[in-house]
């Protein structure tokens, strides 16, 4: 969900409006195929806020105190769906999806070291070191209370759950290239697009089981 006032008198050029217009789609895409994700509500190639281009916005159907590991993935995955549109249409990627990213590499580290959800570094918290230091960015960083094999490790199996997850996302809107072409130009026609709407758009759509 994406907070702030519309700005429409942030003008994008036609390329930018483009690139936006596929990213959205594709995140409701991938929402819309994997069932049990939350509804898809809205989306907009409005700039909002404070650097938000477009938004995709859903709702919950109810309030949630788990996730499972699959569930965690399919977030993972809408998360990614901006971006493989990007890969899959214009074959490059953009600074676009730097929030997504953010947001992925959290969910997918926490699943790795709060959640214990990987078989080979199993039943275990990895908890961060509360001594921070400044990197080499100038950035305040933390430290994991782990040998370095095991950073190592954690780093691998993050990278594995994120690239695994991004392969399935590719895969899906690959399978649903037309309505991903068709969605995407009705949004650069109307600029949002509601529930019904994508609703009837998306009758086509080839959900995953």
């Amino acid at each position: 969900i994406i907070a702030g006032l519309e700005k429409k008198n942030r003008l994008l050029n036609p390329k930018e409006r483009k690139i936006v217009a596929y990213h959205e789609i594709g995140h409701a895409l991938v929402a819309l195929a994997i069932p049990g994700t939350d509804p898809v509500h809205k989306i907009s190639i409005i700039p909002r806020g404070i650097g938000a281009l477009g938004y995709t916005l859903q709702r919950p159907t109810e309030d949630r105190f788990l996730m499972t590991r699959e569930e965690l993935t399919h977030k993972i995955a809408v998360l990614l769906g901006g971006r493989a549109a990007e890969k899959i249409i214009f074959n490059h990627l953009s600074t676009g999806a730097s929030d997504d990213l953010q947001r992925v590499t959290d969910i997918a580290r926490s699943m790795v070291t709060k959640y214990g959800m990987d078989d080979d570094l199993g039943h275990v918290v990895y908890e961060e070191s509360q001594q921070s230091f400044l990197d080499q960015q100038g950035n305040v960083a933390t430290s994991m209370q782990c040998s370095n094999k095991t950073a190592e490790q954690i780093d691998s199996a993050v990278h594995h759950i994120i690239d695994e997850t991004f392969e399935m996302t590719l895969s899906i809107l690959q399978d649903n290239l037309e309505t991903l072409e068709k969605c995407a130009q009705e949004l650069l026609q109307k600029e949002t697009l509601g529930e019904e709407e994508l609703a009837k758009l998306t009758r086509d759509l080839k959900k995953i089981s």
